[in-house]
C-alpha cells in the first residue's frame, strides 16, 4: 500500500518534453519515408535512455545513456542470432542473465547496462527483427543518440549548472538543519542533509575524479563543500544546547547558497547580524560559519584568484583513476559472492521462463522473461513489493493500452498518441514504481505492435504473461532463496555500530593530535555515508512480508540511535577542539566498549534483549550527551509478541 501512494515528487518537464519528442520524432520519421518499422526500432532504443536519463550532471548523463546503449546493442544482436532456435535460445539467454545479473553489482551504470544487455536480447530473441543482423542493433543505438541529442543540447548554457546547484542545494539543507537545532526536526533533517552531502560530492568528485587539480571549477566546488565539513561538525554540539539558534545563522548560510547558485560574490565576513559567541558550541558554529563565507567569498569573487589546488583538502579521499577503478570492479564482480548469487538467481529465474514458454504454446512469451527482467533487480528495490506492484501497473498500462489499440487506427495517430504517453514516463517515474510501470507499458505494446501486428490481441496475453513472470519471480527468485527470509540487515548494522566505536576511539584516543583532523572527519563522512546506505537497506526491508519486515522494523529505532551517537560524538569533539576539557580515557574505553558489545549482540542474535549500560563519568564533562545516548541505544529490545 505504501507503494501504491504516489510520491510527493517535482515532474521533470525537460524530460516529459523530451521523452515525447524522442519517441514520437522517430517514429513520424518511419512513417514519412514508408518504413514504419524501422522507426519504432529507433523509437524502442529511444525508451530505454529515456528511462536511464536519471543523472544531473551532463557528464553524467553520457555514461547514463551512452554505455547501457552500447550493452543493450550487444544484446539485441546477441538475441536476434538465437530468435526461433528453441533450446539453444533458452541457453543463450540463461547465459546472458547470469552475466547481466553479475555486472549489476559493480554500480549504477553496471546495474542500467546489464538491464538492458538481457532486456534487449529478450527482446531479440522473441520478436523478429528486420535483417540483416546488425540492422535492429544499430537502430535501437540510434534511439539511445537521439535521447542522447536531446539531452546535451543545453550543456553550453548549463554545463556546470547542476554540479553549482548541488552544492548550492547542500549549503540550504546546513541551513535547515542549524534551524531545526534543538528541536525535534533535528534528526530528519540531518538526514537530509546525508543525503545532499552524498549527491553533490558524487556530482562534483567522484565523476569529475580525473579533473581533480586541472579544471578551476571542481577546484571551486570541491572547497565550497569542504568548506561545509566544519560547519556541520559544529551542528551536533549546537543542537545538544537544547535550545534553537539565533535566526540569522541559517540565515547567514542560506545567503552563502544564494551566493554560489548564482555564482556571485558573497561578504568575506557573513557574521554582522550574529550574535558574539558564549560557550565553546558557540563558537564552535561562529568560526565554521566565518570559514565557509570566506571560501564561498574567494570561490564567487568575479575575475578573482581560484582557490590553490594544493589547499583543498579532499575530505573523502580521491577516487583511483578510471581503468583501476574500472579493473577492481570486474575483479570485485568475479569474486563477489554476492555478484554471483544474484547472477545465479536472474539466470534460473530466466531459464525457467524460457523453457516455460518453449513447452507450452504461449503466443509472442517474451512478455514473460521481459517481466523476471524488471522485477528481478533487488538493487533497485525489494523483489518482493517490486513483484506486486509491477502486476498491478501492469494491469493499469494495459488498460490504456487496449483503449489505443482498439480505438486508434495504426499509422499517422499513432504519432501523437505517442507523443502523450512517452510524456507521461518520466512524470509518473517520479511518483513511484507502479506509475512508471502503467507509463511504460502501453508505449512497449505499441511499438511492438508494429512488429508483430497482432492489434488488440496483444491485450490479454501480455497481461498472463506478466502475472505468470511475477510469480516465477517470487517462487524461483525470492522464495527459494535464503536470503531473503534470513536479512542480512542485523550484520550491516552491527558492522554499523562497529564502525562506530571505532570513530569514538578515533575522535578521543590517546594518540589524537591536530594533524588527525582530516583522517576523523573522513572517517565520519563515511561512517554518515555508511549510514545513510543503511536506512536505504532498512527502508527497503520493511516492505518485504515477514520475518524480514518485522524485525526491520524492530530494529528501526536503532539505527537511529546509532545516527544519534555520531552526531554526540561529533560535538563533543568540537567542544574539545573549542576548548572545553578532554574527556579521561577510562570515560572513552567505557563508551567503546559497550558498543562493541551492542555489535557482537546482533551478530549472534535476532531479538534485541534491553541491556542496563553501566557508564561512569563526569555528568557534565563533553561525554555526558554520549554517554546518555548509548544507554539508550542498548536499552532498545525487540517488541514482544
Amino acid at each position: 500500500m505504501r507503494g501504491l501512494r504516489p510520491q510527493s515528487a517535482p515532474i521533470p518537464r525537460a524530460a516529459v518534453a523530451r521523452a515525447g519528442v524522442a519517441l514520437a520524432a522517430p517514429l513520424a520519421v518511419g512513417l514519412a519515408v514508408d518504413q514504419p518499422l524501422y522507426g519504432a526500432l529507433v523509437s524502442m532504443g529511444a525508451l530505454s535512455g529515456v528511462i536511464g536519463d536519471t543523472a544531473d550532471a551532463y557528464r553524467m548523463r553520457i555514461l547514463n545513456i551512452a554505455v547501457p546503449q552500447l550493452f543493450g546493442a550487444l544484446g539485441v544482436a546477441l538475441g536476434t542470432l538465437v530468435y526461433g532456435e528453441g533450446w539453444v535460445a533458452v541457453a543463450a539467454l540463461t547465459l546472458i542473465a547470469l552475466v547481466s545479473g553479475m555486472i549489476s553489482s559493480i554500480g549504477a551504470v553496471a546495474s542500467v547496462s546489464g538491464l538492458l544487455l538481457l532486456l534487449n536480447a529478450v527482446v531479440g530473441a522473441g520478436l523478429p527483427m528486420p535483417g540483416p543482423w546488425w540492422k535492429a542493433p544499430l537502430l535501437l543505438t540510434l534511439g539511445g543518440a537521439v535521447v542522447l541529442a536531446l539531452t546535451l543540447l543545453g550543456w553550453p548554457l548549463r554545463g556546470g549548472l547542476p554540479e553549482r546547484a548541488a552544492v548550492a542545494a547542500t549549503y540550504r539543507a546546513v541551513a535547515e538543519l542549524l534551524a531545526a537545532a534543538g528541536t525535534a526536526e533535528y534528526d530528519d533533517k540531518r538526514a537530509a542533509v546525508t543525503r545532499s552531502l552524498n549527491t553533490a560530492y558524487d556530482l562534483v568528485l567522484a565523476r569529475r575524479a580525473r579533473d581533480h587539480g586541472r579544471k578551476p571549477t571542481l577546484v571551486r566546488q570541491l572547497a565550497q563543500l569542504n568548506a561545509l565539513i566544519p560547519v556541520l561538525e559544529a551542528a551536533p554540539a549546537a543542537h545538544l544546547r537544547g535550545r534553537p539558534l539565533p535566526a540569522a545563522i541559517p540565515a547567514a548560510v542560506r545567503s552563502l547558497a544564494a551566493a554560489i547558485e548564482t555564482a556571485r560574490p558573497a561578504p568575506v565576513e557573513d557574521g554582522d547580524g550574529l550574535p558574539p559567541p558564549a560557550t565553546p558550541s558557540e563558537r564552535a558554529v561562529d568560526h565554521a560559519l566565518r570559514h565557509a563565507a570566506t571560501v564561498v567569498h574567494a570561490a564567487t569573487v568575479v575575475h578573482g584568484a581560484e582557490p590553490d589546488p594544493g589547499d583543498v583538502d579532499d575530505r573523502l579521499g580521491r577516487p583511483a583513476a578510471l581503468r583501476v577503478r574500472a579493473r577492481h570492479a570486474v575483479r570485485g564482480a568475479l569474486l563477489s559472492e554476492a555478484s554471483w548469487r544474484y547472477g545465479l538467481r536472474l539466470a534460473l529465474c530466466i531459464g525457467i521462463a524460457q523453457s516455460l514458454v518453449s513447452l507450452i504454446a504461449v503466443p509472442r512469451s517474451y512478455w514473460v522473461a521481459l517481466t523476471v527482467t524488471f522485477v528481478l533487480k533487488p538493487d533497485f528495490g525489494s523483489v518482493f513489493s517490486r513483484a506486486v506492484l509491477r502486476a498491478l501497473g501492469t494491469a493499469g498500462g494495459l488498460l490504456v493500452a487496449a483503449v489505443v489499440l482498439a480505438e486508434v487506427e495504426r499509422g499517422w495517430w499513432d504519432v501523437p498518441v505517442m507523443v502523450v504517453l512517452a510524456a507521461l514516463i518520466p512524470a509518473f517515474s517520479a511518483k513511484g514504481y507502479a506509475y512508471q510501470t502503467a507509463a511504460i507499458t502501453p508505449v512497449i505494446l505499441l511499438l511492438s505492435d508494429w512488429l508483430n501486428q497482432q492489434g488488440f490481441g496483444l491485450v490479454l496475453p501480455r497481461l498472463y504473461d506478466s502475472l505468470i513472470g511475477c510469480a516465477i519471480t517470487l517462487v524461483a527468485g525470492y522464495l527459494l532463496w535464503p536470503e531473503s527470509w534470513h536479512t542480512r540487515i542485523g550484520a550491516r548494522l552491527a558492522d554499523t555500530v562497529a564502525d562506530t566505536a571505532r570513530y569514538v576511539a578515533i575522535a578521543f584516543g590517546p594518540d589524537v593530535e591536530r594533524d588527525d583532523r582530516t583522517a576523523r572527519v573522513r572517517a565520519r563522512r563515511r561512517l554518515y555515508r555508511d549510514l545513510s546506505a543503511l536506512r536505504t537497506e532498512f527502508q527497503r526491508a520493511l516492505t518485504e512480508p515477514p520475518p524480514t519486515g518485522s524485525r526491520a522494523a524492530a530494529w528501526w529505532p536503532l539505527v537511529v540511535a546509532v545516527e544519534r551517537i555520531v552526531d554526540a560524538t561529533t560535538a563533543a569533539r568540537v567542544r574539545v577542539d573549542h576548548g572545553a576539557p578532554p574527556p579521561a580515557p577510562s570515560e572513552v574505553a567505557d563508551v567503546e566498549r559497550q558498543l562493541r558489545e551492542l555489535a557482537a549482540g546482533l551478530r549472534t542474535s535476532h531479538v534485541l534483549v534491553a541491556v542496563r549500560a553501566e557508564l561512569e563519568g563526569d555528568e557534565r564533562g563533553v561525554l555526558a550527551p554520549l554517554r546518555q545516548e548509548v544507554r539508550a541505544a542498548r536499552a532498545i529490545a525487540s517488541p514482544q509478541p
